[in-house]
């Protein structure tokens, strides 16, 4: 049996462009990666993927912590800057 995929939270940080999100993410929101994606913007969601995978299967980021990704979504009116992150196992557990 293969390893469990780690879960995966997605945090808004910030913002950066001059316009508010049009989706309405404001910062300080997380999201379960596997439960809530769906409440994620399409174009979050489509920056977000390669970072998440790249997370979900051990690789690292340069110049970030482990375990850690930050990335800005595509709107450049809006700029939303998101912090995905491994969930620690202990974290996992009720």
């Amino acid at each position: 049996m293969g390893q469990k995929r780690p879960k995966i939270k997605l945090t808004v940080i910030d913002r950066r462009g001059k316009m508010g999100c049009h989706r309405g993410h404001r910062i300080g929101q997380t999201f379960d990666y596997d439960t809530e994606r769906g409440e994620l913007c399409p174009m979050a969601m489509h920056c977000a993927f390669p970072y998440i995978d790249i997370l979900r299967y051990g690789g690292k980021l340069p110049g970030q912590p482990e375990g850690v990704a930050e990335f800005c979504c595509s709107d450049a009116d809006t700029i939303m800057v998101f912090r995905a992150e491994v969930v620690k196992e202990e974290e996992n557990r009720p």
